[in-house]
């Protein structure tokens, strides 16, 4: 994960000063467009079917950009560019990092802090609020969250804030106690 992260950064740093560069005449709903268009490439690259062709050595990173940026559709000039680069620089395994990068320096320059808040249970509109109050005021900034249901956490809810994780679930409290009881 981390070599994925040192990988992408140079990628994830280039495409936010062309985003930058491109809001300053086209308003900054730019970002958005960004940060839609690396998520739809992330979640493409991580497919099966790319994979695939990114270790056939018969298929030209020429080729597979070509074919991404079909798939994803909708993509500016610029962002077709980028997909090219990641191709020919045999990079694409590393655009859902390039993605999470751009977003969190997306979120730096808006001055807002971005959260996933996964929960084993759906959270009502007031239980969302709350957690978004605190967050605000443990980071003493605007606070966005994706939420997720993930039953897989068993109870409670588990918050990524960048590289920070407050784990307040049952499976990592579970997790916690395995590790404690096996040292």
């Amino acid at each position: 994960m981390a070599e994925a992260l040192t990988l992408a950064r140079p990628y994830a740093e280039a495409a936010f000063s062309l985003a930058k560069d491109e809001a300053h005449s086209h308003g900054p709903k730019v970002f958005e467009s960004w940060s839609l268009a690396l998520r739809r490439l992330s979640q493409f690259a991580a497919s099966a079917e790319v994979h695939a062709l990114m270790g056939d050595p018969s298929v030209e990173p020429e080729r597979l950009s070509t074919i991404l940026v079909e798939v994803v559709g909708g993509l500016t000039e610029t962002q077709k560019n980028l997909v090219l680069t990641l191709a020919l620089n045999q990079r694409l395994s590393v655009a859902p990092e390039v993605s999470s990068l751009f977003d969190g320096l997306r979120s730096e320059h808006e001055g807002v802090v971005r959260a996933q808040i996964r929960s084993a249970l759906p959270l009502n509109e007031k239980q969302t609020a709350d957690v978004l109050a605190l967050l605000t005021q443990k980071f003493k900034k605007p606070t966005q969250a994706e939420v997720v249901v993930d039953p897989s956490l068993i109870g409670g809810v588990c918050i990524v804030v960048g590289d920070e994780v407050i784990d307040a679930s049952v499976s990592g409290k579970l997790t916690k106690m395995a590790s404690a009881l096996t040292n």
